[in-house]
């Protein structure tokens, strides 16, 4: 029974995509996201901003388990989706109807209101934003080897219209001087966990790239926020005792110095330490730092 069912939903998933047609993948993903947007998540939103990229009832069927279905109505008034086995239908119908390439009114009810998922928010913002500042946002291969007087020198981008998405970002973040424009740049040294780390945590604009702001390099650049990061992952509940009390004096004077860095030049500063330990020790020595304890190993 339940070999005839996994056979009967792939044939379903099948017939509801095939009518699809295939839009270019970054607009493809964006309208997945737009419309993931609508939906409620118990992930929030991870795995469709996984697999985005994919066509829309692929979404669907990867991250159907993480939809909050107990808010969700299915109906199928087309008959399109109904199935002979009780097995597939149960397992087959809300999936079938959600990946149809135009879901008829009344086919999806939400219970209750939707809050946009973290994740999505935060990829839909960094789209918003490369659409804002495309002089800002780069491939990497790109970043990598185009000069840095180049990006300096690009111009500014027209006011964006007001029927964009989002509303633009409050003016003072337009208006910075040229030295506090965040420029990506290869990260320094050859740390892989700390650079991961840094890439996932905030999670950064600029993958695989630190971001250099007045003169300073920056671990993080925050998607969808005007945040800098500075990350260390060091094992501080190993230290002796000694080398505690030197590692936290040494680390709250440089966060200190970044932070008037970042927020001279308009930005939020927040640091982020692997142990509470650390988080502690900065603590007493700089209280009015922003401290997550982001739990990386190394």
């Amino acid at each position: 029974m339940q070999g005839r069912a996994a056979v009967t939903l792939l044939l379903l998933l099948s017939a509801c995509a095939s009518s699809t047609p295939v839009p270019s993948t970054r607009s493809a993903r964006i309208a997945n996201l737009q419309r993931a947007a609508k939906l409620p998540w118990t992930d929030e939103g991870r795995c469709v901003v996984r697999e985005a990229s994919r066509p829309w009832g692929e979404v669907v069927e990867r991250c159907f388990p993480a939809l909050d279905t107990d808010r969700v109505r299915f109906h199928d008034s087309s008959g399109r989706c109904t199935v002979a086995s009780a097995d597939a239908a149960s397992l087959g119908l809300g999936v079938c109807v959600l990946a149809a390439p135009e879901i008829a009114v009344g086919a999806v009810i939400v219970v209750g209101v939707v809050v946009i998922g973290i994740a999505i928010k935060e990829e839909l913002d960094a789209y918003e934003l490369r659409q804002l500042y495309p002089e800002e946002v780069t491939s990497t291969v790109g970043t990598r080897t185009a000069p840095r007087e180049t990006m300096a020198k690009r111009k500014p981008q027209p006011e964006p219209s007001g029927q964009d998405l989002f509303p633009p970002l409050p003016p003072r973040h337009r208006k910075r001087p040229s030295r506090c424009e965040p420029i990506p740049v290869p990260h320094l040294g050859g740390d892989d966990d700390h650079n991961t780390c840094a890439d996932l945590i905030p999670p950064n604009r600029y993958p695989g790239m630190d971001v250099l702001v007045d003169g300073k390099h920056f671990d993080a650049l925050q998607v969808g926020a005007p945040v800098l990061w500075e990350i260390k992952t060091d094992r501080f509940d190993t230290y002796s005792d000694y080398l505690q009390n030197q590692v936290a004096d040494d680390h709250a004077e440089e966060m200190r110095n970044e932070r008037a860095i970042a927020n001279d030049c308009g930005y939020n500063f927040v640091v982020g330490v692997s142990t509470p330990e650390h988080k502690a020790a900065l603590v007493r020595r700089a209280p009015a730092l922003q401290i997550v304890v982001t739990g990386c190993k190394r």
